[in-house]
């Protein structure tokens, strides 16, 4: 069948959907939409608020391509079997419903169920014109032309870094079922339902991404905040927060959208912003970090943090956290430097896997923690590890050992014993856990984090990085203190690998129980210390003592 010139436009066959399914005109934004599923891009992703309709000028845009070429071969993935059948479903139904397209569908001899079907003038093939599957289902085997990917990534599949990578890892397979020609193309449509979502990560694969917020953004929002893929007509000063579909939600709405899904909902769903829905889940910031040099020996009585794009560290220091997050030097530097209260090394042993055998030096005064040397290295409780940490105890002469007493029950204590009373003899304690471990990192780091009390030296941060690129690109984060720091959540199992952020938080954990000392109080009583001795050396000076009294030395 002759496509009429007319309807070879996409936009044009939109609105005769719109039609067909008794909907009033499609909007701008709609249309804005259906210009960007037909431009061309061969990897794209479409990111829209909930109930601007997606989905449904999807489902229009793939039988429009089968309308142009009926050779075809479509799949369509969703998060779930049932979501995909649904898009799938709705197809089919436009199919049989709209009388310019009943060339299209299938013949007796043809597949024509809601999981597959053809169209009628299609070749015969293996791959039928449209297939739906669940992104858990057997993809491998499918061969299509065109790939949409509908809400793949929901809340239930992207908790954790193990789901989001489980989830990632799923997404490869894409590439390898597409064919090979010009022509071809992968569409992804969704909500991100985290700042470290599987959208994200396929910006940095070659794909390119177009957002539709519900309300107005600025050019300045639009740059910091979303990377510049907000769609033009949704970005304007003048406009900002108003709506960017008033034939259908107007300022009204949202705003009581706004009050029902509170702002971090609101932000995500609508304005596609998932920062302020990770404020709370990702409670571990580096911006309430103090970051300076810290001594081996003396550190600062005082360090005063201030929130300063002034005291703002530069490349210098590599930073793998969120967006917007920011290490900063201290604002002032308080009292002398004098002596550590203690020290010790924290280290959580590692077997023979994939996880390592993490360190942590953690250092005490006045109720700061400083932080001169931690990462973690390969090798288990080989000869080699076990000498390299007892050299960073002696060192910084820390004067505790904490080893994870969980790992073989006890048996890497036993191993280091004898190399630590080689190179540096120091007493050795086991810590044993029993509780959650997300939620017995997150309450010992975050009140120590959030009240500007952990010191780290710029070197550890630098040094972490460097020490994971050696494993493949694509995992090289997941061994980062700095990265497990800022994606540790309340979830079980929130990181694939957590064992640096575990020893960091075991050596803190050890000094919890003096934290409570305030520096202004440690100072004040140091300051009155002097104060005697100098009286006292005054006094022993100008006066002696004769049978308990005190006679004037002229």
């Amino acid at each position: 069948m002759q496509v009429p010139s007319q309807l070879r436009d996409f936009k044009n066959f939109l609105y005769v959907c719109w039609k067909q399914l008794n909907l009033p005109d499609p909007t701008p934004l709609q249309y804005d939409i259906a210009e960007a599923m037909q431009s061309g891009d061969k990897r794209l992703i479409v990111q829209a608020f909930r109930g601007c309709g997606k989905s449904w000028i999807c489902s229009a845009y793939v039988i429009h391509q089968l309308l142009l070429n009926p050779s075809l071969n479509i799949l369509v993935v969703s998060a779930s079997k049932t979501r995909s059948d649904d898009f799938s479903t709705f197809c089919m139904r436009l199919i049989n419903e709209m009388e310019i397209l009943k060339h299209l569908r299938p013949n007796d001899k043809q597949r024509q169920s809601k999981i597959s079907f053809d169209v009628g003038p299609a070749p015969a093939s293996h791959a039928p014109s449209v297939k739906s599957l669940g992104i858990t289902s057997q993809l491998t085997g499918s061969r299509a032309d065109i790939i949409v990917l509908d809400d793949v990534e929901v809340a239930n599949n992207s908790a954790t870094q193990m789901m989001r990578e489980k989830l990632s890892e799923a997404v490869r397979e894409v590439d390898a079922i597409l064919k090979p020609l010009d022509s071809s193309r992968v569409l992804f449509l969704g909500t991100p339902q985290t700042a470290d979502s599987l959208y994200t990560k396929l910006q940095e694969r070659g794909y390119r991404t177009k957002i539709w917020p519900a309300g107005h953004v600025t050019p300045e929002i639009n740059d910091t905040i979303y990377n510049g893929n907000v769609a033009p007509m949704c970005v304007d000063a003048q406009k900002e927060g108003k709506t960017t579909e008033p034939l259908r939600f107007s300022d009204v709405d949202l705003a009581e959208r706004r009050v029902s899904y509170g702002s971090a909902g609101y932000a995500l769903q609508f304005q596609l912003d998932s920062k302020l829905s990770d404020v709370e889940k990702y409670p571990l910031k580096i911006s309430d970090l103090i970051v300076t040099t810290v001594d081996k020996d003396l550190a600062a009585e005082k360090y005063v943090w201030a929130k300063d794009p002034d005291l703002e560290w530069d490349s210098n220091v590599p930073n793998v956290a969120f967006a917007g997050e920011r290490y900063h030097r201290p604002l002032k530097i308080l009292g002398d430097h004098v002596e550590y209260t203690g020290s010790v090394l924290a280290i959580d042993p590692a077997g023979r896997g994939k996880d390592e055998t993490s360190y942590a030096v953690v250092k005490m005064l006045n109720g700061n923690l400083h932080v001169p040397e931690a990462g973690g290295m390969q090798g288990g409780y080989s000869e080699e590890v076990l000498e390299r940490l007892a050299n960073m105890a002696k060192k910084h002469e820390v004067n505790y050992v904490l080893t994870e007493q969980n790992w073989g029950g006890g048996m890497f204590t036993e191993l280091i014993k004898p190399v630590l009373n080689r190179i540096y003899p120091v007493s050795i304690e086991e810590v044993r856990h029993h509780t959650n471990k997300e939620r017995r990192i997150i309450d010992t780091l975050e009140p120590v984090m959030a009240g500007h009390k952990l010191i780290i030296d710029p070197s550890v941060i630098q040094k972490d990085l460097k020490s994971v690129q050696h494993y493949p690109h694509e995992k090289q984060l997941q061994y980062s203190l700095f990265f497990q720091m800022t994606r540790m959540t309340q979830e079980k199992g929130a990181l694939l690998h957590d064992d640096r952020l575990d020893a960091l938080s075991m050596g803190v954990a050890y000094w919890t129980e003096q934290m409570a000392q305030d520096a202004e109080v440690r100072m004040s009583e140091r300051k009155s210390e002097l104060l005697d001795k100098e009286l006292q050396s005054f006094t022993d000076a100008f006066f002696k003592n004769k049978g308990g009294g005190a006679v004037l030395k002229w």
